[in-house]
């Protein structure tokens, strides 16, 4: 059994960063659990600030877009967008950053990026807020228009603009426009540090959208659904802060995954919660959080990972009262160290003050050399420095970090003959390297 020491000797940062933190938050509204497990919220809290027991979102409040019911404005907003002359239509990945930023996950955004904030996420990987202070945002949330439209709107003078479906059904407005040209290589090379065909996201997303890039501040009509049958899984942040406070969470871990959860990632998330009990929380929740936007097509779809997902709970895997399942609705640019940037912002947004991080995280195959695209260790390596994410308290995991520093893994996780197979592996390597020479431990 590892000891609150060894945990704080592997994670040195959490040290720093976890004093103060006992004592359970009030409770944000009710909240009702289904059969399986999940939350399922009434209503969201529209723009309220965020209680001081769980991490505050980027800018102090989270930055919610959709229009309230109250007092009639979605039906206002409905015949105000459907009476605008220029209209912008939204394919699949548009639909889902709408979705993204209607609810507060890109907070302190507003709606999609004007030029100024495109280009300091391009070159930053953050963007500067109304108080001067930085935000983390390392990937371009953008929408794409073609000379046509431009031509239009801009000789109209117009400064709103309708964002409709593929049935043309108005989804949003967009206001106080800005137009601007959309650098298709300068934005695929600071993004995936590689302009290689083959990329993804960019097949999917960028290759044949248009030439100019339209930003403004949105007004979301009404919730985004798929009604796809999970639409109970896709919990804003607002609603898994009010879950997370329900359960009396003194600390929210997340880990995030665009794939089946196996034993592996099992063990290490249950003995994450079982290290952070021993450092004195009273009551981790883990957020498992499975990637629901855009993914290429050989990785698992969405309906038969929550399938999946459903088990690993019903069976006891992973304890139910200690974990909430949700969907994160964003896209996947597989844009490595970049982009696991962006997946850990959002979580913040959503109440996690921990992150799980493991070997290549957002990484892929080079898409024509035989190689990854990425080194496996820089995506852990680059969250515990990136801007705008200090208060995240990163924990990278490793088996063979666990393996060369002859520590042994969580109970379950190999068989002890198995494991020491592998440390004697690595002895072998480091006595290669000369037997003069002292092992160093190896950076978690």
């Amino acid at each position: 059994m590892a000891t609150q020491a060894a945990f704080l000797a592997r994670f040195p940062q959490v040290a720093q960063r976890s004093r103060d933190r006992a004592g359970a938050p009030a409770r944000v509204g009710v909240v009702g659990r289904s059969p399986k497990g999940v939350a399922a919220v009434a209503a969201v809290a529209r723009g309220v600030r965020c209680r001081a027991s769980l991490i505050e979102p980027d800018g102090g409040r989270l930055v919610e877009l959709v229009a309230p019911e109250e007092g009639g404005r979605r039906e206002a907003l409905r015949r105000e967008a459907a009476a605008l002359p220029h209209r912008v239509r939204l394919g699949r990945v548009e639909t889902e950053w709408l979705h993204v930023l209607s609810e507060g996950w890109a907070s302190p955004l507003r709606g999609f990026m004007r030029e100024s904030e495109f280009l300091q996420a391009l070159h930053f990987n953050a963007i500067r807020g109304d108080d001067g202070s930085m935000a983390n945002m390392s990937v371009p949330i953008v929408l794409a228009v073609d000379d046509a439209q431009r031509r239009a709107i801009e000789a109209s003078g117009a400064r709103r603009v309708a964002l409709v479906d593929a049935r043309d059904r108005p989804l949003a407005v967009l206001s106080d426009i800005e137009i601007y040209k959309h650098n298709k290589e300068e934005r695929i090379a600071r993004t995936w540090g590689t302009i290689a065909r083959g990329l993804p996201y960019v097949d999917e997303a960028i290759t044949n959208a248009g030439d100019w890039l339209i930003g403004g501040d949105l007004e979301v009509i009404e919730p985004i659904k798929y009604n796809d049958g999970l639409d109970q899984y896709r919990l804003s942040p607002a609603q898994l802060r009010e879950e997370f406070a329900r359960r009396n969470a003194d600390a929210v871990f997340a880990f995030q995954l665009r794939n089946p959860v196996h034993n592996g990632h099992a063990l290490l998330m249950t003995d994450t919660r079982r290290r952070l009990l021993e450092m004195g929380y009273k009551n981790p929740v883990l957020l498992l959080h499975p990637l629901g936007g855009f993914t290429k097509a050989d990785d698992v779809p969405l309906s038969w990972r929550m399938k999946q997902h459903e088990k690993v709970l019903e069976e006891g895997v992973l304890n139910p009262e200690s974990t909430v399942v949700a969907i994160f609705p964003s896209p996947m640019h597989y844009a490595g160290p970049t982009e696991v940037q962006w997946h850990a912002k959002a979580r913040i947004n959503a109440g996690a003050n921990f992150y799980i991080v493991g070997r290549d995280p957002a990484g892929m195959s080079h898409p024509i050399e035989k190689r990854d695209l990425y080194d496996a260790d820089h995506g852990k390596k680059v969250l515990s420095m990136a801007p705008g994410l200090e208060r995240l308290n990163i924990l990278p995991f490793k088996m063979r970090t666990l393996a060369k520093n002859r520590q042994s893994p969580p109970d379950g996780f190999m068989c002890p003959g198995g494991w020491k197979v592998l440390v004697e592996y690595y002895d072998s390597l480091a006595l290669s390297e000369g037997s003069s020479k002292l092992r160093e431990p190896v950076a978690a």
